[in-house]
């Protein structure tokens, strides 16, 4: 099924990593779906479909990060991933994903 621009059921998340080895906590993963970002979190933390850093060290979501944007078309989506987790570098976060 081709994706619709007019769709606008995607999200772009943020998940606070703690634990990384060498870490300064201010580790972050930046992601995308097109489900909730509370049930992506989900996902990723049992294995499903996961990034391995999430799984590990994903500790909570922060929507004070990235609720303002939410929800968008899967294009907006795709592109701001990239963009926020630049923007968010430039503030200082350790960036995991932002693909």
């Amino acid at each position: 099924m081709p994706r619709s621009s007019a769709s606008k059921h995607h999200h772009v998340y943020v998940v606070a990593l703690e634990g990384i080895p060498g870490g300064t906590g201010q580790e972050i993963y930046v992601g995308m779906t097109g489900l909730s970002p509370e049930v992506r979190f989900a996902n990723h933390k049992r294995g499903y479909k996961a990034a391995r850093v999430v799984k590990k060290y994903g500790v909570r979501l922060l929507p004070e990060l990235y609720e303002h944007m939410n929800p968008m078309s899967w294009e907006n989506a795709a592109r701001m991933e990239v963009l926020y987790a630049q923007q968010l570098r430039r503030r200082g976060y350790t960036v995991y994903g932002g693909h």
